[in-house]
């Protein structure tokens, strides 16, 4: 089993979990409400075999992957937190989603105040207006001047040199979730890098589009215990088993740390028992 941490990453599913700061943009509510949960539940149990995931990382022994780039040691989702990754020889994981003219975005936040000295919402702020600010002041003096990066530029510098493992965030709701997930598989591709990337989310339309744009990619469904989402406990049922669906056909189970312990050592044994590779977010102490 692989799980990533906020600085790196370690296999071990007992290790103890850290909240993220601030909340992905695939909102837990929306999910539900834009998508009904019954339709997810119908797909679920449907068969899928997923592919082995060796090409991204050992089949034995621990895989390290940073969380947003290195972000216990430098600011997150910035070029110098992916340096710092890549100096150590480890894979990193980061977020993206579109700014309002269509540009792949490297941020958390459905907004930009937390992480730079911009404000308002990503999908309302053109590019030409996100690359100008500060990503990386509010960590440290030192990384003043930090930029907000852009996917392929990453993918460019960095993704021949270690995997790199892109979370794609839910657009705004109502908004079609086929635009950001064909322009990341395009940005993939364009780097060369279908081999070498690994696509993950939330939202299991998302998966389906990377899916239906380019099926060698490989996919990860992103599961939690939804514990703090304001949901039924059918709704919260269906979201803790996204794995199950057939929209993302996932071929790895990117789990909250707190999940799979709840779940135990057998829950994770049986989901390798069907074929998938299990990574646990995230994880600050080995």
């Amino acid at each position: 089993m692989v799980v990533w941490i906020r600085g790196l990453a370690v296999r071990d599913a007992k290790a103890p979990y850290s909240p993220n700061p601030g909340f992905p943009m695939f909102s837990r509510h929306s999910l539900v409400r834009c998508h009904s949960w019954l339709a997810l539940a119908a797909t679920a149990c449907a068969g899928h075999n997923p592919r082995q995931s060796d090409r991204l990382f050992p089949a034995a022994g621990p895989a390290v992957i940073g969380h947003r780039g290195a972000a216990a040691l430098a600011p997150e989702n910035t070029r110098a937190g992916f340096s710092r990754a890549t100096e150590l020889g480890v894979a990193f994981e980061l977020d993206v989603t579109l700014s309002e003219d269509g540009h792949l975005v490297v941020i958390h936040d459905d907004t930009l105040e937390r992480t730079t000295t911009g404000s308002g919402l990503v999908s309302e702020t053109a590019w030409r207006d996100i690359q100008p600010l500060d990503a990386g002041s509010w960590y440290g003096s030192q990384w003043a001047g930090e930029p907000v990066p852009s996917l392929p530029d990453v993918l460019g510098e960095f993704g021949h040199s270690v995997v790199v493992d892109v979370e794609i965030k839910s657009p705004p709701s109502g908004t079609s979730v086929k635009p950001v997930a064909r322009a990341v598989v395009a940005a993939i591709q364009d780097a060369g890098l279908t081999q070498r990337a690994l696509v993950t989310s939330f939202n299991p339309y998302v998966l389906e589009a990377v899916r239906e744009a380019d099926p060698s990619i490989l996919r990860g469904q992103l599961v939690a215990t939804f514990d703090d989402a304001d949901l039924t406990g059918i709704e919260k049922l269906v979201l803790r088993n996204l794995w199950l669906n057939r929209k993302a056909q996932a071929d790895i189970l990117a789990a909250e740390a707190a999940f799979l312990r709840a779940r135990g050592p057998r829950y994770v044994r049986w989901m390798k028992q069907k074929g998938y590779r299990v990574l646990a977010w995230t994880v600050n102490d080995p």
